[in-house]
């Protein structure tokens, strides 16, 4: 027993020698160089486990990182006690690892003396990006690469598998969306032998052929065609047409799958769905996607009820919802009327308005029998609440007053939806804040039963410069020089610290412009408005003047002409109670005085007769009232809303209260006081088509009357229908409202010529506009937006000969930039399909320049 005891412990001891071996094997030996290098340094036993004192540890191979920093990551530090074999190294080994900026880590032994061990961390770095590039690809397209890959690159970063992965990952998917589904990028690493220690990444792209969807197949759709379902997957779309996109995006392929169950959803199909869903490619790589549908019933609602409503009766919430028993079933109508409907015509939107900010609907369905579906309307009412503060943040240059007083949310009001987004609107169109940013929170507190409102808006540049100089033909070269201050101060224009440049923030509309080529033509104008007369109502006070001449010829041969024109206007605006308070009434007195002598130049002022006014000194003294209602919230580019006016705009009947003989009198005479009464109706309508489509439709009409047949239609206040309407502003002055034809010159619209066929205006005219706009750009600081558009419209010579459908018409292009300092500036090309003369493709054509500001 003895001896087998002791062949026991043998056994046992040899075990643990072997163990303690296999762990210095495994742990220790790779990461110290204790092994014996000279006959100088000490057989070192591991056969037990010693401590050491650290006395000192160094670092090669850190190139770019510091030596400080490596040796605090490893936890390990002079004067530690560490036991080798033991814990410590390798755990400092793996600290390094995880930085995962090395491709060797090693912590060798230096020397030993005595209990102190010296210790040296060796280490090999991964190599540093110096730049990247790309095979296979054009040129152009390397910005947008590059957007891409600087995700997951730093030029001097660390090159790991990882990010090689991610980069390549990023071309490739680059590509897929934009139709190469079977593109392949090849990461290559080359070293840079310009610099230490540091890689090329070449990106070798074959991107392949375009992969383009051939056929969408929808099996099972008995109620609904297959081209309607096609039409509501609107970004797979099968390549049937030259221009037309078909890309197959995973992501965009589910969200269209989704769309079409909607539809069907809409159409009463609540249990509509997708069988199978199969998508492959044919022989020649194309994809072809199959889609099984099961439609389900369809369904219509039957019974609605209401439960929980005390403020509102049944009657009015069911005329609200206005869905009615045997109605086609639809959930998307449904939650419209119940909630967030955009034209304000929903349950929610009539509580909210009354200050139930708390308000909440649930449609429950508590019946479902064969295909009629029974509806109980769940509500909770809640309290009434309050608006507690207006907080306005954001406006650095506009005077915290200028906003607040076109708010229609007031501490101490209740609650209101439809005065949030009115309040909204009227910001909008002050036209000094960025639309796209206008921000409104409502933070509620609930025990209190209050609500803060909070607007955030962001300024924007409003005022504009006017510097230019066109071609005038004859009169030579034109220069013009403007300024219109949008958000001026007149208060502190002597307040040496509030011009920064200008004083500014008040509101108030100061323009100042003249145009001139210095000896033909002259043209200056000035105008101020404040539009909150007296800070607490919305009565507006503008006042104007300007003064044209225009000269031509030579008095010493005797052929000098000349027509001044001296106008000054006073207005009084107000916002108007009734029918609502979108209504706008202004009233204007005008006084202007002409003076002609030989006038025969330009547009000529004719009489019904034919005659036309060459000399005279003629007074023009009126009274205009406007009508005007307008709920446009983006003045620069609306989306939606309208803009209705009329006026009317009276001399007094003198002619009425005199007993001359009218037809014995000169022309000169006979209009020395002119009278008349002049209407004009100006109506236009904005509808969102498609997503940022928009429709704009336009009508004009203006008739200018008499009060006594024997003096006839005044020869002023015409109107002059063709051009672009701003060469033609240069010369007309205030004697004749220009309207603007695109596709046809003035000449070229019958009635504006005279029987020698020089230039006339008219008593009446129309115009009808259609036009199609899409913006490729809302910055503020730059609005950009292409168009298309076709017009109708005509001029007559008396009111007898009108006729609405006697038009001539044109159709074309333009585009539309709006820059703060400097307004509007664009062009149309339109053509004239009613033009005489030649039919030649030039002649029918008519491009117009657009500066400043939009023709009429």
């Amino acid at each position: 027993m003895g001896s087998l005891f002791k062949k026991r412990m043998a056994i046992q001891l040899d075990v643990r020698m072997i163990n303690r071996f296999l762990l210095f094997c495994l742990f220790v030996a790779p990461a110290l160089g204790f092994a014996q290098t000279s006959d100088q340094t000490p057989i070192m036993s591991y056969g037990e486990p010693r401590q050491y004192e650290i006395g000192g540890i160094t670092v090669t191979g850190a190139e770019f990182s510091d030596d400080n920093a490596i040796i605090g990551v490893t936890g390990l530090a002079v004067g530690d006690k560490i036991r080798i074999p033991g814990p410590d190294i390798p755990k400092a080994i793996k600290a390094l690892w995880k930085l995962r900026l090395f491709t060797n880590v090693q912590i060798q032994k230096e020397k030993t003396i005595g209990d102190v061990i010296f210790l040296a961390i060796v280490l090999e770095e991964r190599p540093r990006l110096s730049k990247h590039t790309y095979r296979g690809v054009k040129k152009s397209s390397h910005d947008d690469l590059n957007e891409e890959v600087n995700k997951y690159l730093l030029k001097g970063g660390i090159v790991t598998e990882n990010v090689k992965s991610n980069a390549s990952e990023g071309i490739r998917k680059y590509f897929v969306e934009k139709g190469y589904l079977d593109c392949k990028v090849n990461t290559i690493e080359e070293i840079d032998t310009s610099r230490t220690h540091s890689v090329l990444l070449v990106f070798d792209v074959n991107r392949g052929d375009r992969i383009k969807i051939k056929d969408i197949k929808f099996v099972g759709n008995e109620s609904i065609k297959s081209k309607k379902l096609r039409r509501q997957m609107k970004d797979t779309k099968e390549k049937r047409r030259l221009f037309a996109s078909s890309k197959f995006l995973k992501a965009k392929y589910d969200d269209d799958k989704n769309k079409v169950i909607t539809f069907y959803n809409n159409k009463g199909y609540r249990d509509a769905n997708f069988t199978l869903d199969s998508t492959w490619r044919d022989e020649k790589g194309h994809i072809v996607i199959q889609l099984n549908v099961d439609e389900g019933s369809r369904y219509y609602f039957r019974d609605i009820t209401w439960k929980g409503n005390s403020i509102y009766d049944t009657t009015t919430l069911a005329n609200v919802l206005g869905i009615k028993r045997g109605d086609i079933y639809n959930q998307e109508l449904l939650n419209n009327r119940l909630r967030f409907s955009q034209d304000g015509r929903d349950v929610s939107t009539l509580y909210m308005d009354n200050g139930y900010l708390f308000f909440q609907v649930e449609p429950t369905e508590i019946a479902i029998e064969g295909d009629s579906i029974d509806l109980e309307m769940r509500i909770f009412e809640g309290p009434q609440a309050t608006i507690d503060r207006v907080v306005i943040e954001g406006n650095d240059r506009t005077h915290e007053h200028v906003i607040r007083r076109e708010l229609r949310t007031l501490p101490g009001e209740k609650f209101s939806r439809s005065d949030i987004i009115r309040s909204q609107r009227m910001i909008m169109n002050l036209g000094y804040f960025n639309a796209e940013n206008l921000g409104i929170n409502t933070p509620v507190n609930p025990d209190r039963g209050t609500v803060d409102i909070e607007y955030k808006v962001e300024e924007r540049p409003s005022d504009q410069l006017e510097l230019s100089a066109g071609w005038g033909g004859l009169q030579g070269v034109i220069g013009t020089l403007g300024v219109s201050f949008n958000n001026f101060s007149m208060r502190n224009i002597f307040k040496k610290d509030a011009w920064r440049p200008l004083p500014q923030g008040d509101g108030q509309r100061f323009s100042i412009r003249a145009q001139s080529n210095g000896r033909f033509y002259q043209s200056y104008n000035i105008s101020f408005t404040e539009p909150w007369l007296g800070g607490k109502s919305p009565n507006s006070l503008t006042v104007a003047t300007f003064f044209n001449r225009l000269t031509g010829g030579s008095r010493r041969l005797g052929t000098f002409q000349s027509l001044n024109i001296i106008n000054g206007t006073i207005s009084l605006g107000t916002r108007m109670n009734w029918p609502d308070d979108n209504f706008v009434s202004s009233t204007a007195i005008n006084l202007q005085t002409l003076s002609l002598d030989s006038w025969s130049s330009g547009t000529l002022f004719r009489t019904d007769d034919g005659s036309t006014v060459t000399d005279g000194y003629f007074n023009n003294f009126s009274l205009r009232q406007t009508f005007a209602r307008s709920t446009i919230n983006e003045p620069i580019f609306p989306r939606e809303g309208s803009r209705f006016s009329l006026s009317i705009q009276l001399t007094p009947p003198y002619s009425l209260f005199s007993n001359k003989n009218y037809s014995d009198l000169s022309v000169a005479d006979k209009f020395r006081w002119v009278e008349y009464h002049k209407w004009r109706f100006d109506a236009e309508w904005y509808t969102t088509l498609v997503g940022k489509l928009v429709l704009k439709t336009q009508a004009k009409i203006g008739a200018l009357g008499y009060y006594n047949s024997e003096i006839g239609t005044s020869p002023f206040e015409r109107f002059q229908l063709g051009g672009d309407g701003l060469n033609n502003q240069q010369f007309v002055f205030a004697g004749v409202d220009i309207i603007s034809m695109r596709g046809y010159e003035v000449d070229d619209i019958e009635a504006n010529r005279d029987a020698s066929g020089r230039s006339a205006s008219t008593p009446v005219f129309d115009k009808l506009t259609l036009e199609l706009r899409y913006p490729l750009s809302l910055n503020p600081s730059s609005t950009i937006y292409v168009l298309a558009f076709a017009q109708g419209g005509n001029a007559w010579r008396n009111l007898r000969d009108f006729n609405p459908f006697d038009i001539k018409r044109s159709a074309g292009l333009g585009l539309r930039v709006f820059l703060p300092m400097f307004g509007v500036l664009g062009f149309d090309y339109g053509i004239g399909f009613d033009k005489t003369g030649e039919r030649s493709f030039r002649n029918l054509g008519n491009f117009n320049i657009v500066l400043g500001f939009e023709p009429e």
